[in-house]
This record gives C-alpha cells, sequence and structure tokens, in this order.
C-alpha cells in the first residue's frame, strides 16, 4: 500500500520535519502571545492548545500557529515559511516584558502519524493519546499533540533530532508507512483542510478562511481584532474558502476563476488530481451569494464543470 492509500485507508507517518518550533518563556508568555494571537492564550491549562492566527494592525493574516501549553513554556508550531516571520512580528513587540522567544526549529524532529488506524499504530508503540484535539502527553522526552495537517484522525510526535531514525524504525516496524509531501497535500485538499501559504495568506480576512475555530471573539483587546469585530458585526465578507470539485484529470493552476454565467464567481487558490474521487479535488474562494446557492459552475479556459463540496473543518 502507498503513502497515499494508506492514509486514507488505514495510516501514515509524514515528515514534518522543517515546521517552525518557536519556544516562549518567561511570567508575560502568556499575555503577549495572548495580546498577539486570534485565539484564547491566558488560562490554557498545562497540557492543552489552541489553534490561533497571528494578524496585522490592518486584520491581514501573517501567519498561524498551533500554540501549546508546557508547564513553563509555550510551543508555536508553525509552517515552514512563517517560522522566522512569526519569530520577527513577536520579537518586535518584546519591550518591556518578562518574555524570551527562542527558535528550536532544528532541535526538534516532527513526524505526523495520521489516518483511521493512528490510534492503533501509535498505541502499538506504547505512546500516550491525548484525548482533545491539541492536548498534549510527555512520551519519555517526546511530546505527543493529537492535531492533523491532513484533515484525518491524527497525531503529532516531536522528538529530539538525534531520535528521528528511531521513531520512524519504530512506526515502520509496526507496518506504518510514509506518505510523501505529495500524498499528504492530496489528502489534505480533499479534506478540504486549508493550509498557510498555499489556501491562507495575507490576501485574506479571518471570516474570509471559515476557520473560525482559530478565533475567540470574546476575548479580551488583541492586534487586528478592531478589523475582526467589525467585519463580524457588519457580515462584510464576499468571498469565503470552500471545497470543490471539478470534473477532468488536469488539475487547473491557482488563479484560475470559477465562473457562473459569464461572470467570476470564484478563484481557485489549490487543485490536485483525486485517484479516489476520479476527478480534481480543489479549494477555492467563492463569492458568498454563490456558496449560498451552490449552483453548478466552469473552469475559466477549460470549460469544466465544477461544483461545491462539503469542507472538513480541520
Amino acid at each position: 500500500m502507498n503513502g497515499y492509500e494508506a492514509l486514507r485507508r488505514d495510516c501514515a507517518w509524514i515528515d514534518l520535519s522543517a515546521r517552525g518550533k518557536i519556544r516562549v518563556t518567561g511570567e508575560d508568555r502568556a499575555r503577549l502571545l495572548h495580546a498577539m494571537t486570534t485565539n484564547q492564550i491566558q488560562g490554557l491549562a498545562d497540557g492543552s492548545g489552541v489553534y490561533a492566527f497571528f494578524l496585522s494592525a490592518q486584520g491581514r493574516i501573517l501567519g498561524d500557529a498551533v500554540i501549546y501549553c508546557l508547564n513553563e513554556s509555550l510551543l508555536l508550531d508553525t509552517e515552514p515559511e512563517t517560522r522566522g516571520k512569526i519569530y520577527a512580528h513577536l520579537d518586535k513587540y518584546v519591550i518591556a516584558d518578562d518574555v524570551t522567544l527562542a527558535d528550536e526549529s532544528e532541535l526538534w524532529a516532527e513526524i505526523g502519524v495520521e489516518g483511521a488506524g493512528s490510534r492503533e499504530a501509535m498505541k502499538a508503540m506504547g505512546a500516550p493519546l491525548p484525548d482533545r484535539e491539541y492536548a498534549t502527553e510527555d512520551w519519555g522526552g517526546r511530546l505527543v499533540a493529537r492535531v492533523s495537517s491532513t484533515g484525518m484522525v491524527g497525531f503529532r510526535v516531536f522528538a529530539p533530532v538525534r531520535e528521528k531514525d528511531a521513531l520512524v524504525k519504530q512506526l515502520t516496524e509496526q507496518g506504518v508507512p510514509e506518505a510523501d509531501a505529495a500524498a499528504a497535500r492530496t489528502v489534505r485538499i480533499e479534506n478540504g483542510k486549508p493550509r498557510y501559504g498555499e489556501e491562507i495568506s495575507e490576501r485574506y480576512l479571518v471570516q474570509e478562511t471559515g476557520q473560525l475555530y482559530g478565533v475567540h471573539f470574546s476575548k479580551g483587546c488583541y492586534l487586528g481584532q478592531e478589523i475582526v469585530e467589525r467585519v463580524r458585526s457588519r457580515a462584510q465578507i464576499h468571498r469565503r474558502l470552500a471545497a470543490v470539485r471539478v470534473s477532468g484529470v488536469q488539475a487547473p493552476e491557482a488563479g484560475t476563476k470559477l465562473q457562473l454565467e459569464g461572470k467570476d464567481a470564484g478563484e481557485i487558490v489549490s487543485a490536485v488530481y483525486s485517484p479516489a474521487l476520479g476527478e480534481i479535488a480543489a479549494m477555492a474562494y467563492v463569492r458568498t451569494e454563490v456558496e449560498d446557492r451552490r449552483p453548478e459552475m466552469t473552469v475559466s479556459g477549460s470549460g469544466a464543470p465544477a461544483r461545491l463540496a462539503e469542507a472538513s473543518s480541520g
């Protein structure tokens, strides 16, 4: 069974070691991150975590992260593209705060174990299983988090770099194959699971992404909150990220328009041919009035039929 099939049918491991790992320590760590992100950070219990966005003062999305509360520190798990960007963004706002930032990206291997059989595979290795989304458990110097990059059931293991080969060997001995980046991306897009750097960028507002589990709408003030609240109160969004299915085998490029009755109805931001579906899975920012009606659209240029599909919400 190849990595793609394993992810869909059972489970596979994914090398996520290129992701950024930023550790935040000091007495003011929770207060700072609470003021810099869209989710509730103050009051997080040890062993819990949240997904959150980092915004500019104009409400544009600078990046995202899963933030884990670990005893005397908070660990930010970010996309590879935003590792330096988020570090620099936070560092700019550390003035008189008792906060220390440390980029530990090169110190930790990061392996995802994802798919319907991931629980059994982790149990077979003697790993603890966190009981809720973004929760963590210590595994003898390793850290296990309940989080998925593909929209499947998933866990993430952070291990010292020197233990990476041993961890991969454990998985291999349990019959868990590797899913490469292309396989993981295909499954992720099939499941409508967006990633910062591809479907999400500074071009978009939080509400347009639809990932509102990353926003706490009644928390205290944070950078960019004024725009988020203005959009919420006035319902001022004209497009929203949606999962789309396109007939055919040739995936359209990012930026290709979706059309309805001769007018632009949306824009594709990612697309891939899905062997399991026998058609193209895509994600696109679709005009809200079109999304509400859910009509059949066409792809600009090719004329291929396109329709909205149900997206998983991460």
